[in-house]
């Protein structure tokens, strides 16, 4: 494998060379939000600037192109998920709008009364609350495997909890509290063992590392453009075609229909079955671009991001009072943190001041802080246009939070 050049990839990301307060911008708050290459932002200029129209409807000239972009869009996202075939691919608002509509359509026609929806306590609240919703609607029970110290899926918990109430197993390829990244084909082969759909919420894996949805086996994936290097607004839903075309549509309107009278209404199948109204087009070929740009780097850009993650670890062990939480074996570049006698908010605003850009808080994820006592951390979280360097601004930035709080 050839050298990463960093140093190539950050003048492709405008803003890194920005400042903040006065300082050079170290941006490591990855999970909750990348930064676009110039790639997309000239993509999305280019649409605005020369192809502007509505996908679908019309026969001239710039509505073709329009259609014609934003359907070659679908076919880079599957490729980018390991399909062969793009009618499986929704576009949605985000990953969130995604669990909404599994839960809301496959719900309504598959939950009863007395069934159970299995989840872990690493889950996003994104892919909580729908699921509580779904099963309150329709009598049914949220069930939750445990997570162990390290901050893993107590997987033999998961796998006895299945059973033949289980009718949906819901949960995140990659914690995006504690970086984990779940052991998820396996999950899937014991619920599906037990006759359950599943649904993987892939937010934090897209952006880390090859997502191959066929391998994985599962029902149900999504992702948010906005955590893959994309625009903001835009998202995938994939389901297996056979089932989205069952299932009651999530939203009704244009484009959508195959035919509408007073009568009675006809609709169209996947994926434009989901896709009601005038989609996010920009936003659609934004995401292919961000993605035609990321797949060549995939396999390098991982490598460089464990590298950081050893070397972040290895540093930020050394600073007095620091614990890290969540220790699995298996992890995508995120350091969720506490610092003795400091507030995670508080450390997250001085780390600012230098510069330094973080999150904390308890990360859409309350179960899962309140299962380790905690009311929230402080994290880091990297990507493959971070460096070294600022692995160590980040430690030295910390060694003064914790002089400055003692």
């Amino acid at each position: 494998m050839p050298a990463f050049d960093v140093a190539a990839v950050r003048r492709d990301f405008p803003i890194l060379g920005t400042s903040v307060r006065g300082r050079p911008l170290v941006y490591l708050d990855n999970a909750a939000t990348s930064q676009k290459p110039l790639a997309v932002i000239r993509r999305l200029e280019r649409y605005y600037a020369q192809e502007n129209a509505n996908v679908h409807r019309g026969v001239h000239l710039l509505s073709e192109q329009a259609t014609a972009a934003y359907e070659s869009a679908r076919g880079t996202v599957a490729a980018f998920l390991g399909l062969k075939d793009a009618r499986g691919c929704v576009f949605v608002r985000g990953a969130t709008e995604g669990i909404n509509l599994v839960a809301e359509s496959w719900g309504r026609a598959h939950l009863r009364a007395g069934d159970e929806i299995l989840l872990t306590h690493l889950e996003h609240h994104a892919n909580i609350v729908p699921w509580q919703v779904a099963a309150e609607r329709a009598g049914a029970r949220v069930v939750v495997a445990p997570v162990t110290p390290r901050g893993e899926v107590d997987l033999p918990a998961f796998r006895s909890l299945l059973s033949p109430r289980t009718r949906i197993a819901a949960f995140s390829h990659v914690s995006n509290a504690l970086g984990t990244v779940n052991p998820a084909a396996e999950m899937t082969r014991l619920a599906k063992a037990a006759g359950a759909a599943v649904l993987i919420d892939g937010c934090q894996a897209a952006a880390h590392f090859k997502v191959d949805v066929p391998a994985l086996g599962c029902d149900f994936y999504v992702f948010s453009g906005h955590k893959t290097f994309g625009p903001t607004g835009i998202g995938v839903l994939w389901g297996r075609p056979e089932l989205l075309d069952a299932m009651p549509p999530y939203q009704s309107g244009g484009d959508m229909i195959r035919k509408v009278d007073f009568a009675g209404t006809t609709f169209r199948e996947a994926p434009e079955r989901f896709e009601a109204g005038t989609p996010d087009i920009s936003g659609a070929i934004g995401l292919a671009a961000a993605l035609d740009y990321f797949m060549p780097l995939q396999a390098a850009a991982h490598a460089h991001e464990q590298e950081l993650l050893a070397a972040a670890t290895e540093r930020l062990k050394g600073v007095k009072g620091l614990t890290i939480v969540g220790q699995a074996p298996e992890k995508v570049a995120v350091l969720s943190f506490t610092l003795e006698g400091a507030h995670p908010h508080d450390v997250g605003t001085l780390l600012d001041a230098d510069g330094v850009a973080i999150r904390t808080g308890h990360h859409c994820c309350m179960p899962l802080m309140k299962s380790f006592g905690l009311a929230g951390t402080a994290r880091a979280s990297f990507a493959f246009y971070n460096t070294l360097e600022e692995v160590e601004v980040l430690a030295r930035s910390l060694e003064r939070v914790r002089k400055m709080t003692a």
